[in-house]
């Protein structure tokens, strides 16, 4: 990774804003929905952000830019189109420990803000580190179109839901199973109020017909990422244990959720090692390069007991 991903708490810390123009502006919207206490430095404002310094939601310091000026500061944009001055604040803002972020000139960056898909308090960010924005702007679109508006909502529900969860199931997996069933269900992608996500809620804690036994989901990879079918990829987030061949720790391992535990295989062990997941009530994935499929079929089919739900997905 190029950058290391992170979302900030800046509600009511002080961020400066360097400039009063275009750019100011967006960056300005951006903080004032993080809950930012921003202070514009420039002699000048857009009527936009004069309209906000007047009914008090940005302070404005009348003045070209000093040092002094970034005293007490959280974070820093400098945003002027003056390459001079966006050094100089740079420097001063690396002198004094204070994250910076000169627009449009990703090398004097100390941290870069994202594209940002907002359906809160779910958001999706997403970056190409400065090396294509128009890719990023077409894949913000493909999110925006497929992420359904309700997300917000659903979120804000389940969080409420915790200590309901918590008194019916005592374990992480039952719970982690149980919330993987309801936002799947159809009815919650399409609910428009929580009094719809309640009554399927109700419904589905009170069903046994969640289950909570052990599965073995085997996957075969073929070399090729994309070429994973949608089943494929939601069975591999669903697995507590991913087992993956020799020291091939790759992309379909990354593909794999993220909390699940990992272990590399070989023919002599996998068996071994199926039955005393198994044996825990585990899901567990198993990656199999498609020419050693029947191979690894062939090591564990013993070790398969009859309660066990067993699924293969095939590779493209």
């Amino acid at each position: 990774m190029d950058y290391f991903p992170v979302f900030l708490a800046i509600k009511d810390k002080k961020t400066s804003v360097i400039g009063g123009g275009e750019v100011a502006c967006r960056k300005v919207d951006l903080l004032r929905k993080a809950g930012a206490k921003i202070s514009i430095i420039s002699p000048s404002l857009h009527p936009y952000l004069a309209t906000l310094a007047k009914t008090g939601a940005i302070d404005w310091i009348n003045s070209i830019y000093t040092p002094d000026l970034l005293e007490g500061s959280w974070l820093v944009w400098a945003t002027t189109d003056n390459s001079t001055l966006n050094q100089q604040i740079c420097d001063d803002a690396a002198r004094r420990g204070i994250w910076v972020n000169v627009v449009d000139d990703k090398d004097k960056c100390q941290f870069i803000t994202p594209s940002i898909v907002d359906r809160s308090p779910i958001q999706v960010a997403i970056s190409s580190g400065g090396a294509s924005p128009v890719l990023v702007r077409y894949l913000r679109e493909k999110f925006e179109t497929t992420l359904p508006q309700n997300l917000g909502m659903i979120a804000n529900y389940a969080g409420q839901q915790r200590d309901r969860i918590k008194f019916t199931y005592n374990s992480v997996d039952e719970r982690r199973r149980f919330w993987e069933h309801f936002l799947r269900h159809p009815q919650v992608e399409a609910a428009k109020d929580e009094a719809t996500l309640e009554t399927l809620f109700k419904l589905l804690l009170d069903s046994d017909s969640i289950s909570n036994g052990a599965a073995l989901y085997l996957i075969e990879t073929n070399h090729d990422p994309e070429r994973l079918s949608l089943k494929a990829l939601r069975l591999m987030q669903q697995s507590e244990m991913v087992l993956f061949p020799g020291d091939a720790d790759d992309i379909f391992v990354d593909l794999c959720r993220r909390d699940a535990e990992r272990m590399p295989y070989t023919l002599d062990n996998v068996a071994e090692l199926v039955e005393t997941t198994l044996n825990e009530k585990c899901r567990i994935c198993i990656l199999i390069d498609k020419a050693e499929t029947a191979s690894v079929i062939s090591a564990i089919e013993e070790t398969v007991t009859l309660e066990t739900h067993v699924e293969h997905v095939s590779c493209q």
